[in-house]
């Protein structure tokens, strides 16, 4: 697409459109295993730009594929046309309503934040899925999404009142709930809204078509069904021969993925905030089928929440330090358990609910223990369970548990012969399939686990979709419950509705819009399933040597590949956790962690140089990346960020030298212990606004950043005055890094004074940690540093003396960065096991 091409919209835009070849990198991939380069970006800031975008793309054929988070696990956010990005400017929360418990929102409000701003009210919106905390409404209203609370409080499409949109000819529409009378008075009018009104009646008045929908759509009773167009709903009306004299198309848009209108605002019908007073029975089960077969009786109670999650699953979460100490419920080795949640205003209802629940597990005797939770114990099961999608992506290697089949949804007395079928299906494979579902909605998450860098697999990809998709059918389930149809399952509707039902869909799409601009290659005239895969098929795997050892995701690349897209470093300050601070700052996509491993992956696996790391695109996106390693411990996928740029700066700088600026920061110590020397010169000159101000300019810091005062390093001196004759045998060494030695020597006095007072005899070693040079990319010189410690403590490792550090990204190098230096495994551990910062001491 030639540049030009975009200078008139460009220009024309209150927000901007992005034609570089990194944003439409970033941009290529979402959640899912899918990947299309998109011809631009676009960031708008409000409706009259959409309708310029939806005017440019019209007048130009090209396709506008909307986007807030880019969560989807099924390709609905990946296409070649404009990818139209709504999460960074239309974010505002409107008007609430509090007599009618409704509110009006900008499709980039996160649904999270949303509650977070009802709670004062006492009210909420009910949708919890496992992105709650970064995915936002209008993602969810595009999806339909469900979430956890499905069974006590609906699905989105149950909550959408309003939706205002912008049509394919560029004016506005708002949908929303109309009588019989003004449904066909809409219909009347000369426009395009009206002509939509006019065929939808056309259709649905026939009673072919009629019964062509009540005979091959999913069985009604399935309410998590995102399969096509949700023309069954409308047959609820007087028109069509329903009894209900309300209509609302809101019911078709919402779940249509962004393929019939664009969104510009959503009116949400809201609930009041569940019962104060919970508890969560968690049942453990010996097989897989003893768990389904609890599943109909345990709904007979009063359920809040009804959760599966199976071995695989459970053992992922063994290798993940944040979810480890979540696991403190379980008992044994289970195959499967349920999370089953009842509420109440009362601590005897509740009490009384749970002796119900009880009394129906120990009636059937399939659990072997279920422990009951309360307060934040619940909390920390139910994070348990949201990090299971991510946490998949924890497999080392190529082989991955594959978003396919993952969201089938059946009736629930359906369930269990249907989990029977398709695990023989699985076996036929020789696929061991991770279950992991909303068990309450009949629906599970079932996904393959395959290679789809080997055509091979992705034959079996293919196959296996297939196969699933019949089965499905076989029952009259949705192929899709909640993650919506994409480009994965989009292939399958005419399955799973018939051929007749999916004619009646691409007409329904040709009448909202008739060019095709609305996110094309979904629901109808769909993609392939098993093209524009993320990864080159068959491809030789690039041999990419790394002085950091990253053997433990076999290599850098598959270190970034971890990344599946999940979306967790989107999460904004408003949210619990760290990751990720860049994007938290900038809200743009380029600054996530997600964005700086699609990078990688895609740099070192396109870049044709010598050096594969000599990118200017990686250079950027690594920019604003503070090393913080958050994402180590709060990605689902432990994706490690900080080690993967300490990597890049290193090989970068092979090719284009140091800097004075990276020399200047990863030398600091040096340049500290020589102003220590004369500290009160030295923090005059730091301080002095010409001098300091010089200081900062040649230093590329902020010129409103104070510079840090130096102070004399007498901490060895300190000691010998301080220290009494003690009568014990419980010695410590106190390492004193770079940053106490000449920053903080306050803090080192105040950290000997406390040792002391508690009894310890005190050791002081002085030494660099090599976390600046580290931070900068001098990986040979930290290298060194680290050779020099292990060398320095190892008498005192050897002794079981513990080594106490008191500035934590220094100690922790220890135990983290340490280890990719292969100085020796077995030192390198005991230095890591014995090593604390003293407030864990």
């Amino acid at each position: 697409m030639e540049k030009n091409l975009f200078t008139k919209i460009s220009n024309a835009l209150e927000g901007s459109i992005h034609l570089d070849r990194l944003t439409r990198t970033l941009y290529a991939t979402d959640a899912s295993v899918y990947r299309m380069l998109p011809k631009a970006v676009a960031y708008p800031m409000s409706v009259r730009d959409i309708k310029l975008l939806v005017q440019f793309a019209s007048e130009h054929h090209i396709g506008l594929i909307p986007r807030t988070a880019g969560t989807s696990l099924a390709g609905q956010c990946v296409g070649e046309g404009i990818v139209v990005d709504v999460s960074r400017h239309m974010t505002q929360i409107l008007e609430l309503d509090l007599e009618k418990k409704q509110v009006r929102v900008q499709p980039g409000v996160i649904r999270d934040e949303l509650n977070q701003f009802l709670a004062p009210h006492g009210l909420f919106f009910g949708p919890d899925t496992s992105t709650s905390n970064r995915c936002m409404i209008g993602g969810m209203v595009g999806n339909n999404s469900s979430g956890t609370t499905s069974i006590q409080f609906g699905v989105t499409r149950d909550k959408v009142i309003a939706l205002k949109t912008v049509l394919a000819d560029s004016t506005e529409a708002e949908f929303k709930s109309l009588s019989t009378s003004a449904f066909l008075d809409k219909a009347k009018e000369e426009t395009l809204e009206g002509s939509i009104y006019r065929n939808i009646k056309k259709e649905l008045e026939n009673s072919r078509v009629q019964e062509e929908i009540k005979t091959h759509f999913p069985k009604s009773t399935i309410h998590r069904r995102n399969t096509g167009y949700a023309v069954d709903t409308l047959l609820k009306n007087t028109l069509f021969g329903g009894d209900k004299d309300e209509i609302n198309l809101c019911e078709i848009l919402t779940g249509s993925e962004g393929t019939l209108a664009f969104t510009t605002e959503v009116t949400l019908q809201l609930d009041d905030m569940p019962p104060p007073l919970s508890a969560m029975v968690v049942t453990h089960y010996a097989s897989l089928e003893n768990c389904l077969s609890d599943v109909l009786p345990l709904m007979a109670c009063d359920l809040h929440l009804c959760e599966m999650m199976d071995k695989v699953i459970l053992d992922c979460t063994k290798n993940n330090r944040q979810q480890l100490a979540n696991r403190f419920f379980v008992e044994g080795d289970p195959k499967a358990h349920l999370m089953l949640q009842v509420c109440d205003d009362t601590e005897e209802g509740l009490q009384n609910q749970i002796n119900n629940l009880l009394a129906t597990i120990k009636n059937s005797g399939f659990s072997y223990a279920h422990p009951v939770l309360f307060g934040a114990d619940i909390k920390k099961a139910i994070e348990l369970r949201k990090a299971g999608l991510g946490l998949l992506g924890n497999m080392v290697g190529d082989r991955k548990a594959v978003a396919c089949i993952e969201d089938t949804a059946v009736a629930l007395e359906d369930l269990k012969d249907f989990i029977g079928e398709f695990t023989a299906i699985m076996k036929g494979y020789e696929q061991e399939a991770v279950y992991y579902a909303h068990a309450g909605a009949g629906e599970l998450h079932l996904r393959p686990i395959l290679d789809l860098k080997k055509s091979d697999d992705v034959a079996l990809f293919r196959a296996i979709t297939t196969e699933v998709a019949s089965l499905t059918k076989k029952y009259r389930g949705s192929f899709s419950g909640e993650h919506g149809d994409g480009i994965v399952r989009a292939e399958f509707i005419p399955m799973m509705i018939g051929e007749t039902n999916y004619e009646l869909l691409k007409r329904i799409k040709t009448y909202f819009d008739p060019s095709n601009i609305f996110n094309p290659g979904k629901i109808v005239d769909a993609y392939p399933m098993d093209k524009s895969l993320r990864y080159k098929t068959d491809r030789d795997e690039p041999d990419i040597k790394t002085l950091l050892d990253f053997s433990d995701t076999q290599g850098i690349l598959r270190a970034a590949e971890q990344c599946n897209g999940s979306g967790d470093c989107r999460k904004t300050h408003a949210a619990p956790g760290t990751m990720c601070p860049s994007y938290q700052a900038t809200r743009d996509e380029k600054d996530t962690t997600r964005a700086r491993a699609n990078a990688l992956r895609e740099m070192l696996t396109t870049n044709t140089k010598d050096n594969p790391f000599d990118s200017e695109e990686l250079k950027t996106v690594f920019d604003l990346c503070l090393s913080c390693k958050a994402c180590s411990s709060e990605c689902p996928s432990n994706v490690d960020i900080a080690a993967m740029k300490a990597e890049f700066l290193h090989q970068y700088q092979q090719t284009h030298g140091y800097s004075f600026r990276s020399r200047l920061f990863a030398h600091n110590y040096t340049l500290n212990k020589i102003g220590s020397i004369t500290p009160q010169l030295t923090n005059w000159l730091f301080q002095n606004r010409i001098t300091g101000g010089f200081i900062k300019k040649i230093a590329g810091i902020a010129t409103d950043r104070p510079l840090p005062k130096v102070s004399t390093n007498n901490l060895d001196k300190y000691l010998k005055r301080t220290v009494k004759e003690l009568n014990s045998n419980d010695t410590v060494v106190l390492f004193i890094d770079e940053f106490t030695q000449n920053l903080d020597t306050a803090i080192g006095k105040d950290a000997i004074d406390l040792l002391i007072g508690l009894g310890y005899q005190v050791e002081l070693y002085f030494g660099q940690t090599g976390r600046a040079q580290i931070s900068k990319g001098f990986l040979k010189s930290a290298r060194r540093l680290a050779r020099k410690n292990l060398d320095g403590l190892a008498g005192y490792v050897s002794r079981g003396i513990p080594v106490l550090g008191i500035e934590p990204s220094a100690i922790l190098s220890f135990r983290d960065e340490y280890k990719r230096f292969n100085l020796g495994e077995e030192r390198t551990e005991q230095l890591a096991a014995n090593s604390f910062l003293i407030e864990e001491f």
